[in-house]
């Protein structure tokens, strides 16, 4: 049977999912969300696809998950991939994409949109300036970490770093320089050499290019 993900093309989180469903090698398909028509807004949505109203949702067969973290455990479980080699790595993994949630994605989701989806006349520069601050603090902090690593728990590619990463090939500015952040950057670049990998707007149905 083929998971649908439900997602969109701009949304970083549902990246992080589909990215680790085409990773696995488990067979799935996009189903486009039209986020910004307002789909996930609807009572429709709300009552046949997320109650929280938002993307991305897995469906496989009779299971029907939502937040991109749940689904990326699922896929870990199905494939064999990506959830650490023993209990140890597994806890490590999952304190990576909770702070991953809650210190990175969350405020570079936000402040992207902010900067690029929002017309420039109500573009709030004073949150934007301070989630700014807060995104230097927390690339710091992972750019620290990956010092010496290939990857940011154990030896291959795991949950943790498709979490991570979820926000960072997106060209739309943000305020994110790879250059200022070496370890960061080579740890992007072999991310991107893992065999399937795709960009987001590749990977996914739709793009800022579509409403231009």
């Amino acid at each position: 049977m083929t998971i649908k993900l439900y997602c969109f093309g701009e949304s970083g989180n549902a990246y992080k999912a589909a990215l680790a469903l085409e990773l696995s090698g488990l067979a799935w398909e996009p189903v486009k969300v039209d986020f910004f028509g307002g789909e996930t807004r609807t009572p429709d949505y709300r009552a046949q696809i997320n109650n929280l109203g938002e993307a991305p949702v897995m469906v496989d067969g009779d299971v029907r998950l939502t937040q991109s973290g749940v689904i990326q455990d699922y896929v870990s479980e199905k494939s064999g991939k990506f959830g650490g080699k023993d209990a140890a790595e597994r806890r490590e993994i999952l304190r990576w994409v909770l702070w991953d949630n809650h210190k990175l994605s969350s405020i570079a989701g936000m402040t992207r949109f902010l900067m690029n989806f929002l017309p420039e006349d109500k573009r709030p520069q004073e949150v934007i300036g301070f989630h700014q601050g807060r995104l230097a603090a927390a690339y710091d902090v992972l750019n620290t970490h990956l010092e010496g690593r290939d990857w940011i728990v154990g030896n291959e590619i795991t949950n943790a770093d498709m979490s991570c990463c979820g926000y960072l090939y997106y060209p739309e500015p943000f305020g994110f320089d790879r250059t200022a952040h070496p370890n960061i950057d080579a740890w992007l670049g072999r991310i991107s050499q893992v065999e399937g990998w795709k960009a987001p707007y590749d990977l996914m149905p739709g793009s800022p290019a579509d409403r231009a």
